[in-house]
């Protein structure tokens, strides 16, 4: 018996590799998880395709019952399938730890994720940084750690790809509290929030005497639907960025660093006006 860990890749139930595809036919049991990231397509979409049934694992399930998931993994063949890659996000190195604990063999299946498909809008992977997460701001709290690292990253002259909030099965604080699983709708941060937060930090900053090294002006790239048949690019100054239309999720917004000119001329081709390029782009890169 065995525990696969199978990444989907970004678009919809065909970005299986071949190999994946396999072992999901084979596994007696499939679950799809359901927290870190959201496919374009359904469940019911998925399970035509594979022909197999699946169980959707939120991650209350995956941090709660993880010890009764992996002890079918003992008796029989348990697939666990990820959007993206299986290592795009950290609960799955625990569920490993937790497997190689109770002497389960496992196996992953690697695919596309967000973390290289980001090349797509021409920035070289290799000149990212640190990557960060950009969370919805309540009226009460208003992280601003995020924009530290991003300006750090900034002053080395890498590139940052933000990751945007997904909000999936939160309850309410009400609710929580009076213990109802009641939840709210889902969320999906759009690049319009993230860039307004950005700005609102850029103003903040301002106001405490600062001068930072991420401003309005600065070039960033909009990303919606990476790896869908209606993936959208846009690049524009960060400023551009709060009000570009890039449809639905899932969303990421990269702050560049310095560019080479081969990114710019990459860039240029998902310009939403030439013109801001023009004047900034090419200070930096020279």
């Amino acid at each position: 018996s065995m525990l696969y860990l199978v990444g989907l890749g970004l678009g919809d139930a065909k970005d299986i590799t071949v190999k994946g595809l396999e072992v999901v036919r084979q596994c007696s049991r499939v679950y799809l998880e359901a927290y870190t990231s959201v496919l374009t397509v359904g469940k019911e979409a998925l399970e035509e395709f594979y022909g197999k049934e699946l169980v959707l694992a939120d991650r209350e399930m995956v941090e709660q019952e993880a010890d009764s998931l992996l002890k079918e993994a003992d008796v029989c063949d348990v697939a666990f399938l990820v959007v993206g890659d299986p290592f795009g996000a950290t609960t799955h190195s625990d569920l490993v730890l937790r497997a190689v604990k109770l002497g389960i063999p496992y196996k992953v299946i690697h695919n596309a994720s967000i973390m290289n498909a980001v090349g797509c809008c021409g920035l070289q992977l290799y000149s990212f940084g640190e990557t960060v997460s950009i969370v919805f701001w309540t009226d009460t709290w208003k992280p601003e750690s995020f924009f530290d690292k991003i300006q750090k990253n900034r002053q080395n002259g890498m590139h940052t790809l933000c990751l945007l909030d997904i909000k999936v099965k939160e309850q309410s604080l009400e609710n929580l509290m009076r213990g109802r699983k009641i939840y709210e709708p889902p969320r999906y941060m759009s690049v319009n929030q993230a860039a307004e937060q950005l700005l609102a930090i850029i103003h903040n900053r301002r106001l405490q005497g600062g001068e930072p090294e991420v401003t309005e002006n600065t070039i960033c790239v909009g990303l919606a639907r990476v790896g869908a048949p209606d993936e959208k690019i846009a690049s524009g100054t960060l400023q551009q960025m709060s009000t570009v239309e890039l449809g639905g999720p899932l969303h990421s917004l990269i702050v560049t660093g310095t560019m080479h000119p081969l990114e710019i001329e990459m860039l240029k081709l998902f310009s939403v006006d030439s013109s801001s390029f023009e004047n900034h782009a090419c200070q930096r890169a020279t």
